[in-house]
């Protein structure tokens, strides 16, 4: 069985540093570069663990009464040059029969003889992990309960809550939607089938790490004004002329449909973007897409701090008051045109090629929103709310 597992196990630490550039966000090719491993062997260590690190006891946070590496690979040196037992306890502070289990538990009939550190630890590391079986795993009753919902669309963080409500007498079932998460992306090791990832929101297969919105570097060379400083009145949707804007996206993010709707009447500006949706591309687009309209209409515009609007600077003079960001990952500060946005995924469904559609298109599209009635209007159209408040 060693035999069949050595060269496993001294990959232990290379997987341990590859884990370590992934989490630090190196993409997952150039951590297989920095390491010495093939781009299959990576993408299988991520396959196998859902997409995040195993858990796995990393060499700063263990305890002193375990040997480290350094120790290990100092007695292999030690007993290479003839040292006994006793004298190689002596040099490193240990008690003889620490050296002596340590050489009888990690020395193996094919090593000949010798002692090697490096697979002397890996061995240890492999043997310490003892792997605890997931409560779903471990629960028949709860396992089912839990991908009945899951095959019914609900999320991990609703069945949780569903669990708690349902079953008050039953705390072993109270589970945290990270539960949830772990069970699905483990796998079998976690109880739950990986094919059920299909039903999450994002049917994403492997778990996806995400920078914290509070730490993004900033994407603009000239700062962007934040909404904190955009003018009160544009919270009461009292006036027209503030417009929100953003991008809808084509598959894999090679196409984009820009939009802009003002906040008071819902109206609708898309924007032709043929060519790609760079800063450059963007800022022309936009330009063209309201050149028609009066002063008096365009006051402000309210956009996410996507690397689109970086030549914002050249976007201020078309707005009298301002161009505006809202806070990075604070989709929800847009509310006016996130919900637009959802209604043109209608005519523009997600991993659609967007360059197919013409700018003719474009405007029947944005025309029929226009002319749709709105509850919120006392069913007046956006286009008859537009205009009669210029």
């Amino acid at each position: 069985m060693d035999v069949a597992r050595r060269g496993r196990k001294r990959q232990l630490e290379v997987e341990a540093e590859y884990w370590r550039l992934v989490t630090s966000g190196v993409g997952t090719v150039a951590a297989c570069a920095a390491v010495g491993i093939t781009r299959k062997t990576g993408y299988r260590w991520r396959a196998e663990s859902g997409g995040l690190p195993p858990d796995r006891l990393g060499e700063v946070g263990r305890c002193g009464r375990f040997l480290s590496r350094l120790e290990r690979q100092r007695i292999a040196t030690l007993r290479r040059e003839g040292f006994s037992i006793r004298e190689i306890a002596r040099i490193l502070g240990r008690h003889p029969s620490t050296i002596s289990r340590e050489l009888r538990r990690n020395t193996s009939a094919h090593d000949g003889g010798r002692y090697d550190g490096d697979l002397a630890h890996a061995r240890a590391r492999q043997r310490a992990r003892r792997p605890r079986r997931n409560r779903l795993s471990r629960d028949e009753a709860l396992r089912r309960v839990v991908q009945t919902l899951l095959e019914d669309d609900w999320s991990p963080e609703q069945i949780a809550a569903h669990l708690r409500r349902a079953y008050p007498g039953r705390p072993g079932w109270h589970l945290c939607h990270e539960t949830n998460y772990q069970a699905l992306y483990h796998g079998g090791k976690g109880g739950l089938s990986r094919t059920l990832t299909r039903r999450l929101r994002t049917g994403r297969p492997l778990r996806k790490r995400r920078r914290r919105p509070d730490v993004r570097e900033t994407r603009y060379v000239s700062p962007g004004k934040l909404i904190d400083a955009r003018p009160a009145i544009v919270r009461e949707r009292a006036r027209v002329g503030d417009w929100e804007g953003d991008l809808i996206l084509g598959t894999r993010s090679q196409s984009a449909i820009g939009t802009l709707v003002d906040r008071r009447s819902g109206f609708v500006r898309l924007v032709h973007l043929p060519d790609g949706h760079n800063s450059e591309q963007c800022r022309l687009a936009i330009s063209r897409s309201i050149h028609d309209l009066p002063g008096r209409a365009l006051l402000t515009l309210t956009w996410d701090q996507g690397s689109e609007m970086a030549q914002h600077a050249h976007l201020e003079p078309l707005f009298a008051e301002g161009v505006y960001f809202a806070h990075p990952g604070s989709p929800w500060m847009r509310p006016t045109n996130e919900n637009t946005n959802g209604l043109l995924r209608q005519y523009f469904p997600k991993k659609t090629d967007l360059r197919q559609f013409s700018a003719a298109d474009l405007v029947l599209v944005q025309d029929r929103l226009n002319r749709r009635p709105r509850k919120r209007h006392g069913w007046d159209t956006p286009a008859e709310v537009f205009a009669r408040a210029l």
